[in-house]
């Protein structure tokens, strides 16, 4: 697009086009560096934080088990009788291999699994704070004690939220120029080398912002429905949005505008089960308690009363960013999720007690059906023959893939648990869209190349804008660690 004649001009060695988990980390790294950073938000302060405010701060990180991360997380008088298994490297990179079916970029996919740790513990050392996530990643054994599954247990406090308000602590302290309410529209590229970004504001201002370096931390085109389409399919365009609506697209464009060339799956994305009364975009008060993924303890079906995916395939933390897209198929783009009164306590009370849950219970299995929406005889057909199918030999142990299985078609083949004691639940979900899996082609140093291979000089890419690591699913965490590792990098080499 056209760059808008500048009112305003404002220099600084760094600029961070987008202020959240990845675009902080960028400015950190740049400002320790003594370079003068400014950071660029389009939304207002109150409205800031990008979509890593509305995630659960989950940070997946290698490490060697509970005494590896006693120093790191905050005190907790459960930790004695906690247990951490380690997860090495190795672990990491083969998770990320398995989930996206090799299509993760070897060269990226090493710096983010070997980086991950010391970038978890550079960030804690600026003062982030982090815990063991026990209501998401662990479960209370009979014996009092917990076990962590699915390689993932660190956060941030306070989730999101905690994470955003610690980094705008960080970069304050570290002297970086926060500019709220500047969208970002273009980039200035003059001889080789990009210079400086241009913005409008929302009371029709508009600037630029000339530098040495940029560093595009944007966010990915999730919150466009037509871009969704275009790239994702026709019916994306229904998907609510998780977190921020201000996630368009235009800084990939702008960044393609310049000579960048596009990376990575553009065709998928990370999408989840969503309460289906949410609002279209983010609720900042309830962020990520709208999503619903106690589902490997009970069964989905969809409104013939019919399963659709193993809900049991493997611990949440590995399909819930996948699933997301086999609701939206689903006719109505819905589906339920169901427990009886033996499962209903296990689910995580944050998702299912939280304020205004999309919640249908009934003492039979035909009334909830009426309920919900879901024909009656198909979902008695589905939970008869559900129940009879497991295999109540197997103990049932959600801390371990128990192989507690159900041979029905499609299988479930771990924790299946009988629909049978009343009262039972339903819950609305529909298909919430996180961040899109295309990106901007880099280098391991988060460097900007454009069709050829070579790099752009002063552009630099980090976080959702960053393509190549993601494809189809991802493994849980793995996110904000490669928004945190990457944008490091941009920043200490801006």
């Amino acid at each position: 697009m056209a760059s808008p004649a500048p009112q305003i001009t404002e220099s600084a060695d760094v600029v961070v086009v987008g202020g959240g988990n990845a675009g902080y980390c960028a400015a950190h790294a740049a400002a320790l560096r003594g370079r003068r950073v400014v950071l660029i938000e389009r939304a207002p302060a109150a409205e800031a934080g990008g979509n890593s405010f509305f995630t659960a701060g989950a940070i997946r990180m290698a490490h060697n088990g509970a005494d590896d991360l006693r120093s790191l997380v905050e005190p907790d008088e459960r930790l004695a009788r906690t247990q951490v298994p380690p997860y090495t490297v190795q672990q990491f990179r083969a998770d990320m291999e398995r989930t996206t079916s090799g299509r993760c970029d070897p060269q990226l996919t090493d710096v983010l699994v070997t980086q991950s740790a010391p970038g978890v513990r550079w960030l804690n050392t600026l003062g982030m704070p982090f815990r063991l996530m026990y209501e998401r990643q662990a479960y209370r054994r009979p014996d009092d004690s917990y076990l962590f599954w699915g390689g993932l247990a660190v956060g941030a406090v306070d989730g999101g939220k905690g994470l955003i308000a610690a980094h705008q602590q960080i970069a304050t302290r570290l002297e970086v120029r926060l500019r709220y309410d500047r969208c970002a529209v273009a980039l200035r590229r003059e001889d080789t080398a990009v210079s400086g970004v241009y913005w409008t504001g929302t009371d029709g201002a508009r600037g630029l912002v000339e530098a040495d370096a940029v560093v595009l931390a944007a966010g990915g085109f999730e919150a466009d429905a037509s871009l969704r389409r275009e790239y994702l399919g026709d019916g994306w365009q229904r998907a609510k949005v998780r977190g921020t609506p201000l996630n368009d697209g235009r800084m990939l464009r702008a960044a393609i505008d310049v000579g960048a060339t596009r990376a990575g799956d553009w065709s998928t994305a990370h999408s989840v089960a969503w309460d289906a009364g949410a609002p279209p975009t983010g609720d900042r008060a309830l962020t990520n308690q709208l999503t619903r993924q106690s589902y490997p303890l009970g069964i989905v079906v969809n409104r013939d009363g019919r399963r659709f995916v193993d809900e049991g395939a493997d611990f949440r933390n590995y399909t819930y960013a996948r699933y997301g897209a086999d609701i939206l198929r689903q006719h109505g783009s819905v589906a339920f999720q169901l427990f009886d009164a033996a499962t209903r306590p296990l689910l995580r009370p944050e998702e299912y007690d939280s304020p205004g849950v999309s919640e249908h219970v009934a003492p039979t299995i035909s009334g909830l059906a009426a309920l919900a929406g879901i024909d009656p005889a198909g979902l008695s057909h589905t939970v008869a023959e559900f129940n009879a199918a497991v295999r109540r030999d197997v103990p049932f142990d959600p801390t371990v893939k128990d192989g507690r299985s159900a041979a029905v078609s499609p299988p479930k083949s771990n924790w299946a648990n009988p629909i049978e004691t009343p009262p039972f639940y339903a819950y609305p979900v529909t298909c919430g869209i996180t961040f899109t899996f295309g990106g901007l082609r880099a280098d391991a140093q988060a460097r900007v190349l454009d069709e050829s291979g070579a790099v752009i000089p002063g552009l630099f890419v980090c976080g959702e804008m960053l393509g190549g690591l993601f494809s189809g699913n991802y493994p849980g965490g793995s996110g904000l660690a490669a928004g945190l590792v990457f944008g490091r990098r941009a920043g200490e080499a801006a």
